[in-house]
């Protein structure tokens, strides 16, 4: 079986596979953290099923749930009627939803997948006017026409691009706290300019931590700000937390750390607790449905709905997002002595148990921020400016941690990226076994570059590189005479 399913699978299915190629293992078992091959080989699972898997695999109160519905004899499929499992569901995302949005929310589910709750928002606040949405470079929300219209790689002219702000490859060349604030103010002078040529906006989507676009978290000041402009121009504001929900991020959802309240919320993947759920919250003063406006068949699945509840009510009532935020502090605090150490890790990020560590070239010199930092006026060397991404040092990487029982998700822009998702009940031993396994991986390959940090006077190793956004941010106001 570990040999003749993969070539089968090659010989009979599309191109369209991606993890398969990737992860060349048969999965027979799983339960937690582990995953056991049809080889007897056992893995470390930090995929989580792109994510789905709060509880990790096969969790005893998720199994009992799905038992429940199967020995009730409820039926498996009921549309949108209202049944038990639908009910207790609803009942308990409110629970757990933010205070400001759970006292006039309504839920509608959607479908399967994330993809289609995404096209609900859209039509949703479409319903209220406006024929343009926001979203922000970066951004994956899916992969339908209009989905991908928001996303990075499409260009459709009804989706306008906004900067989303990062420290290490910040579009400004500056980072930190001024990099967001000139993101910022780039949104609100667009959206005030009547010859810019935004079409008028039906709402803003974002993600509040941008997952496959990189690990890439929102600040705090920033979505406030996003939440600010919004409310002052009647745009609707919708937080995609597909997958920064159920916890994930150390908050029961990604928006409470910055205090805000989304007009939409989209929520899929860890709220079915492993099976296919995909619901919109939105405000009740937002423009209803029409009777007539099209869903999904699939959008009310029982042992997805009782899967989910048993999921919702088992992380807030265990105090996991809690839990995420202490342990993936930790693991953050652990992978930045691996950048401090290994030039070829350009930046370690994240936030809860989303953690991201970006992979570049040390040898072939500075990145594009340099070129940034001319455009506004710096005229100083770049040398702290982060280096190309090195996508096939990633995929290596990912390969030497699979040798290891480590599986491992790549992700950002330029697939550059080595995502951590493992699941909210990982405990302190799996997640030091985690990182044991992925710094071996990674100083592993390092030894064939010449990367490991030089050392300063002061006997602080990669200093320089630390400190590299502060120092390019003082660099471009200097030159620019602020």
């Amino acid at each position: 079986m570990s040999e003749g399913s993969p070539r089968r699978q090659s010989a009979r299915e599309s191109a369209a596979r991606t993890y398969a190629r990737a992860l060349p293992i048969v999965p027979v078992r799983a339960r937690g953290l582990t995953i056991e091959g049809a080889d007897g080989r056992r893995y470390l699972d930090c995929l989580s099923g792109a994510g789905t898997l709060a509880l990790g695999h096969n969790h005893p109160v998720v199994l009992e749930a799905i038992r429940k519905v199967l020995d009730s004899g409820a039926p498996l499929h009921a549309l949108d009627l209202a049944t038990p499992a639908e009910d207790a569901f609803v009942t308990e995302l409110l629970h757990t939803l933010p205070a400001g949005l759970a006292d006039h929310a309504r839920v509608q589910f959607c479908g399967p997948g994330g993809t289609d709750a995404v096209e609900a928002a859209f039509k949703l606040v479409r319903a209220a006017g406006g024929t343009g949405m926001l979203a922000f470079t970066g951004s994956r929300h899916g992969i339908t026409t209009t989905a991908l219209e928001a996303s990075e790689e499409a260009a459709d002219v009804r989706v306008t691009r906004l900067p989303y702000p990062q420290d290490y490859r910040c579009p400004y060349g500056v980072g930190g706290t001024r990099g967001a604030e000139l993101a910022a103010r780039w949104t609100e002078s667009l959206l005030d300019d009547p010859e810019s040529g935004v079409p008028g906006p039906a709402g803003m989507i974002v993600e509040p931590v941008q997952s496959e676009g990189g690990v890439i978290p929102a600040p705090d000041a920033w979505m406030r700000r996003m939440r600010q402009i919004t409310a002052a121009r009647s745009i609707p504001l919708i937080a995609d937390e597909i997958h920064t929900g159920v916890g994930r991020t150390g908050a029961f959802w990604a928006v409470e750390h910055s205090g805000i309240t989304p007009d939409v919320m989209i929520l899929s993947k860890a709220i079915g607790g492993s099976l296919p759920l995909a619901v919109l919250v939105h405000r009740d003063d937002l423009a209803p449905f029409e009777r007539a406006a099209p869903t999904d068949t699939f959008r009310g699945n029982q042992l997805a709905l009782a899967a989910g509840t048993a999921t919702l009510a088992y992380v807030r009532e265990n105090g996991l997002a809690e839990r995420a935020s202490v342990l993936g502090a930790r693991m953050l605090s652990r992978l930045r002595d691996l950048e401090r150490r290994i030039a070829c890790v350009g930046e370690v990020r994240g936030r809860g148990l989303m953690l991201g560590v970006e992979l570049v070239d040390p040898e072939t010199g500075s990145g594009p921020a340099e070129a940034d930092a001319g455009r506004y006026g710096a005229t100083e060397s770049a040398a702290t400016d982060p280096h190309p991404a090195a996508p096939e040092l990633a995929a290596a990487v990912q390969r030497e941690c699979l040798r290891r029982g480590l599986i491992v998700e790549l992700g950002g822009r330029h697939t550059s990226v080595v995502r951590l998702l493992p699941p909210l009940t990982i405990s302190d031993e799996q997640a030091d076994a985690v990182l044991d396994r992925l710094s071996d991986a990674v100083e592993t390959l390092a030894r064939g570059h010449t990367s490991h940090r030089q050392t300063d006077p002061s006997g602080h190793a990669g200093l320089a590189a630390h400190h590299r956004h502060g120092d390019r941010s003082a660099r471009v106001e200097q030159a620019a005479g602020r």
